[in-house]
């Protein structure tokens, strides 16, 4: 494998710290689908428990964030921007901060969907993290991309990828649309304060598989470059 200044700097890989704290936020994320399971079944106690660790994990990624910003150099001998990979570290870690503020709004708030929208609320927590983890698929290929200089069937491996994130995330878009529906037609029945952070909730869930996109749009910038 060629080596870099870059690899040189964090050792064996140049993307291993970018792979990390994507494993990190991504956990966070998935942490999401306990967290929700047991605020459906009413079970408050083990859901605070399973928001400590999002809690745990969100400041784990910051703490990879920022260790990955200060030993990153102003120039780096690879073939993409150090503006690219900020702008990467950067959209990975607002994964890991939007799990802990949607798991801090229902907490708080003892927040619930209308229970006939209790199973399409799941859903689109279970897709929204389905493309948090075919982003992380994506990212784990940087460094074959890296070895083979951004060139033949590892890049048509990672836009195939990125093709099936772009369908699971419309498809989250799809439910939250859906979600939305079916709450304004019940929402004169429900305490306003309560619809206004119910939506703001769905809007939360359906930005997590929107900050997935964003890491693929990203990895195809580096393609493209």
């Amino acid at each position: 494998m060629a080596t870099s200044f870059l690899t040189n700097l964090f050792g064996r890989s140049p993307v291993q710290p970018l792979k990390r704290h994507m494993a990190t936020a991504t956990q966070a994320a998935r942490e999401l689908l306990g967290f929700i399971d047991a605020a459906l079944a009413g079970d408050w106690d083990r859901a605070a428990q399973v928001r400590g660790r999002i809690q745990e994990l969100e400041h784990e990624a910051d703490k990879q964030k920022a260790d990955l910003r200060i030993r990153l150099p102003s120039t780096l001998l690879m073939p993409v921007d150090r503006g690219d990979i900020l702008d990467l570290v950067t959209t990975q870690d607002k994964i890991a901060n939007r799990a802990k503020d949607i798991a801090g709004l229902m907490f708080h708030r003892r927040l619930l969907p209308p229970p006939h929208l209790a199973d399409l609320y799941r859903r689109l927590t279970q897709r929204s993290v389905d493309a948090v983890e075919q982003a992380e698929k994506s990212v784990g290929e940087l460094e074959e991309l890296f070895t083979v200089g951004f060139r033949g069937r590892e890049v048509e491996l990672v836009e195939r990828m990125i093709t099936e994130l772009d369908a699971i995330e419309d498809e989250t878009d799809q439910i939250a649309s859906e979600l939305r529906s079916g709450v304004f037609a019940v929402e004169d029945t429900l305490p306003p304060v309560n619809v206004i952070f119910l939506y703001k909730a769905i809007e939360w869930l359906g930005d997590l598989g929107d900050q997935a996109h964003r890491v693929g749009g990203l990895l195809q910038r580096l393609i493209a470059r």
